[in-house]
């Protein structure tokens, strides 16, 4: 994949321990795990029809280079929206050049 197509900058999310700002009270939350350069490409009609027929929710495919340590309890934030992760899948030819991220967005707020 060429660096001109990884031209949206996303957050990438995980759950942990955030400090309520109020209370001081220790709560679970969403901390940042990392930023990347990413595609962000929503699926054309015809593949969203098809992922309807398996029961799936993915709505778009998000395309960042390779990076260890993501899997699908995370979320991802990106214009204003939250995605939520379904899967994680490594290029066909390396595996370690970029991968894919399948994701929903907003069906549960990524919990």
């Amino acid at each position: 994949m060429r660096a001109g197509k990884l031209r949206h900058r996303i957050t990438i999310q995980k759950t942990g321990m955030t400090q309520d700002p109020v209370t001081g009270e220790m709560v679970t939350g969403w901390t940042e795990f990392a930023k990347a350069w990413a595609s962000v490409e929503p699926l054309s009609v015809k593949e969203f029809i098809a992922s309807e027929a398996g029961q799936s929710e993915v709505t778009a495919r998000i395309t960042i280079r390779h990076r260890e340590g993501i899997d699908s309890t995370m979320r991802i934030l990106h214009r204003g929206k939250i995605y939520n992760i379904q899967g994680v899948l490594a290029d066909p030819k390396s595996g370690l050049e970029y991968i894919t991220l399948p994701v929903s967005e907003g069906v549960n707020d990524g919990q």
